[in-house]
C-alpha cells in the first residue's frame, strides 16, 4: 500500500524537475520576445538609414550639378567663387547678384 501512495506523489526531483522546466520555458520565452523587439529595432534603423541615404544622394547629386554649372562659367566663375568665398568665409558658397540683394 505504501507503494501505491508513493507512486501518485511526485517525488522532490520531480518536483523541482518540473519547477525548473517552468522556469526555463518562461525565460525562453522572454528571451525570444526581446530578441524579436531587437530585430524590429534594427529593420526600423535600417530602415530610416535607407531613407537617408536616398536623400544624400540627391543632395550629393545636386552638388555636383552645381559643380558643374560653376566650371562652365569658366575663369569668371572661378574667380567670382573665390571671392564670394572670401567674403563669406565659406568655401564653395557664392553670391549672386540675386541673393545679395
Amino acid at each position: 500500500m505504501s507503494q501505491l501512495g508513493r507512486d501518485e506523489d511526485p517525488s522532490f526531483f520531480e518536483r523541482e524537475r518540473d519547477r525548473l522546466t517552468r522556469e526555463i520555458t518562461s525565460d525562453f520565452e522572454a528571451l525570444l520576445l526581446s530578441s524579436n523587439t531587437l530585430n524590429r529595432k534594427l529593420e526600423e534603423i535600417h530602415g530610416m538609414t535607407k531613407e537617408y541615404s536616398t536623400i544624400a544622394d540627391l543632395w550629393s547629386s545636386f552638388y555636383q550639378l552645381m559643380q558643374k554649372s560653376g566650371q562652365e562659367g569658366g575663369e569668371d566663375g572661378d574667380d567670382q567663387a573665390q571671392r564670394s568665398s572670401a567674403a563669406t568665409g565659406q568655401p564653395g558658397l557664392r553670391v549672386t547678384r540675386d541673393s545679395a540683394r
